[in-house]
């Protein structure tokens, strides 16, 4: 007998918005709480995601009207981004912002279930790359997009997030 999980990514949609927050609320703590001083109240906002959802670049992973996920897909570049010596130029590349799970969840593979979405996304709509950036602090989560093969190339600062690195990283599609 196999067990199959059904689950759905789609676009976030304004009554997501509370649902959203929360999780990514419940991830800010439990990553405080596991000493990663990665977000805080600061960020990410409820106005922040409201942006996301009004650009329809906010995607939901969704498994028994349960959201146990989130991410941000986007063509916009961050100005913080600039500097950065990409392996692309810059046009053309999809970039991920804000991938959350319900901490609930953490180490069930929904993050793999978010990026396989982001990755198919970016080769059907023919993105030359994927660039992204995580907190330098937060080694499972290098560990987990050095392992997909994205290539660590510099870093940014958030200060209003962290005194620490944020590492970028590409991947070519």
């Amino acid at each position: 007998m196999s067990f199959f999980r059904i689950y759905m990514i789609r676009k976030a949609l304004l009554h997501d918005l509370t649902s959203i927050h929360q999780l990514t609320q419940s991830c800010a703590k439990a990553m405080i709480a596991n000493g990663i001083y990665q977000w805080n109240e600061n960020y990410p906002t409820k106005e922040r995601f409201e942006k996301d959802i009004a650009l329809q670049e906010l995607y939901v992973l969704e498994e028994e009207n349960h959201i146990k996920g989130i991410i941000v897909l986007t063509e916009l570049m961050d100005e913080e981004y600039i500097p950065i010596q990409w392996l692309t130029k810059n046009n053309n590349n999809l970039y991920i912002h804000r991938l959350a799970i319900d901490p609930e969840y953490w180490g069930k593979g929904y993050a793999q279930q978010l990026m396989d979405f982001a990755e198919q996304y970016a080769k059907d709509n023919a993105y030359q790359s994927i660039r992204l950036d995580t907190f330098g602090e937060n080694k499972r989560n290098l560990t987990f997009y050095e392992t997909r093969g994205y290539q660590r190339l510099g870093d940014i600062y958030f200060p209003k997030q962290s005194e620490h690195p944020f590492h970028c990283y590409e991947l070519i599609i």
